[in-house]
């Protein structure tokens, strides 16, 4: 347990994983709980009168030892779980909240916090020292420490509850993915199927002592199944599994679930006085409130629904005119879509794998970054990681200092939740003097390599990895002082700038003359493939986009209404989404109950985030475009004022400040050929 409750004698103070035991959590904990609680009497009792540096940023620097041991432990409750792991998790988690709790609803506290924050017109501060001030006062207004005391019982109840059911709906999604398995012995059933997918697919029966292949619920077996597979009824077998995960009625059901954390959610905002959750949340966004949203969302609605339905019709009359199909089911859209892209493009995945080796991937992201931010990736072999397949980098600035250590872990495994993300085991602060740099980690759930085959990138994959590691440069060129503002601490619809603006590159010859090296002969993708990469970038981007906005459109029904109205989960999705719906429904699936985003992550009220950040994004790659996707000058800017700024002030001053005005929609609708 020591070693989880002081500083860690390891190379750059990272994280000692292989010698971490389970048993050494839960006391870890429960001690470092107790170090942090002292943090905060120190402070509350401190008989000196209220100041920023005695109050504010002595709360911001408190609970490190805590801080660390979470994010080492939710992370790989993540990455590499197991059932121990997710009862120890079960068990944290309450004693997490209660303490948080107990900060916010600290009277004592809030006092000293608020006296500092009444005399703000009166002090001295910089730009980073306002917002923290302002950002701390806020934390506890809006946690509840303007609540009667008779109410702040309510809202520790309301806030141990939803952290529980937040990762019971998780691992109940997690269970779902890892019980299904589609076994297949006739190999006839996988014509259309390319041979990469199904050699993973005969390792993975192996690995389970089968015959034949075996297909998973994770993304790099799902994807390709549903993409290829000639067999309609297969097809239609795998989709329908992949959409009533945790909708079955079984011991893995979220329905119930589901419906109780909106409603707590709603609670819980009518308690600290919000007409709803969206309310609450979108306070501290860009958007600042449910209305903006939902015009937001109507208004890329409105521009992006013909073009959907003009696909569509196309995509319908393509699949009747191939196989006589008269009616285009969810099953039958990434198997037609990518028919009728070879056809008008002459390109496809299988065609294109061969030059994204996940190697000569990752180390083009590297060179995309050392051309324009001045940092370099060395792999060192000498930092502990949690699991074998785990790389690690120092990240160098020009001089050779360190600016980070970036993990990456690329593959799927029984343990590790599905999806793509970026996370941190260390923020960057200034303490003492010392620049604390931060410890980053991309997971991502890549096609493997196998017996024959390195692991080749699907371009989505590539896309993916370029989108993760935009997060990454977020939190490693972090140059703020208080950890609470640094990195990705951003303004929620501001963070997927960085990680979106990555994926640019990956359509731009000249950056893809970096990577793009065929992994047998080493010859550079022709020139004729990134043609059509980029002709194709657009290709049924109305579908795309009407899907995007159908998740936000879901999230905000759940989250600006009163949701204690909702008797049946399938029938309010299916009303929510009807505006935005190409396929005719499915009765077995419904997506609420495994829509992880919303209901165990972070982004509740948030999902319009993913488009909003996409006007930034086409309107931030613009400016590169017109001084050259490599200009020095242009990428400082950005440097400067996005990625190292973290949250020290508003994301619209930042952007303006780096773009010379606020973003418009005309680069995206232009990007999305939908003007």
């Amino acid at each position: 347990m020591k070693i989880l409750t002081q500083k860690f004698n390891t190379k750059h103070n990272t994280a000692p994983f292989s010698q971490i035991k389970l048993e050494d959590y839960q006391p870890a904990f429960i001690e470092n709980i107790a170090t942090a609680r002292a943090e905060i009497d120190a402070i509350t009792n401190n008989p000196e009168a209220p100041t920023f540096e005695n109050t504010i940023v002595a709360l911001d620097f408190s609970g490190d030892a805590l801080d660390r041991l979470s994010s080492i432990f939710f992370n790989l409750n993540s990455a590499e779980t197991c059932d121990e792991m997710q009862k120890i998790a079960q068990e944290v988690s309450p004693l997490i909240t209660a303490f948080g709790n107990d900060i916010s609803l600290n009277e004592d506290l809030f006092k000293r916090v608020k006296a500092v924050h009444d005399q703000k017109e009166n002090l001295t501060l910089t730009t980073e020292q306002a917002t923290l001030l302002d950002k701390k006062y806020k934390s506890f207004a809006r946690n509840g420490a303007l609540l009667p005391e008779d109410k702040k019982g309510k809202l520790r109840e309301i806030d141990t509850e939803l952290a529980k059911l937040k990762l019971t709906y998780s691992e109940n999604v997690l269970a779902e993915t890892n019980n299904y398995q589609l076994h297949i012995t006739n190999e006839e059933d996988l014509k259309g199927l390319p041979d990469g997918a199904k050699e993973m697919a005969h390792s993975l029966a192996k690995s389970k002592n089968l015959e034949g292949w075996v297909f998973t619920l994770d993304f790099p077996s799902y994807l390709p199944f549903v993409t290829y597979v000639d067999n309609r009824k297969l097809r239609k077998e795998m989709a329908i599994a992949a959409g009533k995960k945790a909708f079955q009625g079984n011991e893995f059901d979220n329905k119930e679930i589901t419906l109780k954390i909106a409603k707590l959610r709603y609670d819980r905002a009518n308690l600290l006085g919000y007409a709803t959750h969206s309310h609450f949340v979108l306070e501290e966004r860009m958007a600042q409130n449910p209305d903006k949203v939902k015009s937001f969302l109507k208004d890329l609605l409105e521009k992006a629904k013909p073009a959907a339905e003009r696909e569509m019709a196309q995509l319908t009359a393509f699949a009747k005119e191939l196989d006589g199909v008269e009616l285009l089911e969810k099953w039958d859209g990434s198997y037609y879509s990518e028919k009728l892209k070879q056809k008008l493009f002459s390109l496809d995945d299988e065609l294109l794998k061969p030059y994204f080796k996940l190697e000569n991937v990752l180390n083009g992201a590297f060179t995309v970054a050392e051309k324009l931010f001045g940092i370099s990736f060395k792999e060192v072999f000498d930092i502990d990681k949690y699991h074998e397949e785990v790389q690690t980098f120092e990240v160098l600035d020009e001089e050779k200092n360190l600016v980070a250590i970036f993990y990456s872990d690329f593959f799927p495994r029984k343990g590790k939740r599905n999806g793509a993300w970026m996370t941190s085991y260390k923020s960057q602060s200034v303490k003492n003097g010392i620049n604390e740099r931060p410890h980053v980690s991309i997971v991502c759930n890549f096609t493997p390599p196998t017996v024959t085959k390195p692991s080749l990138l699907t371009f989505n994959e590539v896309t993916t990895l370029f989108h993760e590691f935009g997060h990454a440069l977020h939190g490693m060129l972090a140059n703020t002082i208080y950890p609470s503002l640094s990195g990705t601490s951003v303004y929620w619809d501001f963070v997927e700038l960085p990680s979106q603006v990555m994926e640019n590159w990956c359509y731009e010859p000249e950056a893809l003359a970096l990577f793009a090296n065929h992994y047998e002969t080493g010859e550079i993708i022709p020139q004729v493939y990134v043609e059509k990469i980029k002709e194709s970038a657009s290709f049924l981007e109305g579908m795309a986009t009407l899907r995007q906005l159908s998740f936000g459109i879901l999230d905000m029904a759940y989250h600006s209404n009163n949701p204690s109205e909702i008797t049946n989960i399938k029938a309010f999705e299916k009303q929510a989404m009807e505006g935005t719906t190409l396929y005719p429904d499915v009765a077995e699936n419904c997506m609420s109950v495994s829509f992880s985003h919303i209901f165990a992550g972070g982004y509740s009220s948030g999902y319009y985030s993913y488009k909003w950040a996409e006007v930034l994004d086409a309107d931030a790659f613009a400016y590169f475009q017109e001084k050259g996707i490599f200009n020095k000058e242009v990428a400082t800017k950005f440097k400067e004022n996005v990625l190292s700024k973290g949250g020290t002030e508003l994301p619209m001053e930042l952007y303006k400040r780096f773009r010379g005005h606020e973003p418009n929609a005309t680069a995206l609708l232009k990007r999305a050929g939908l003007v």
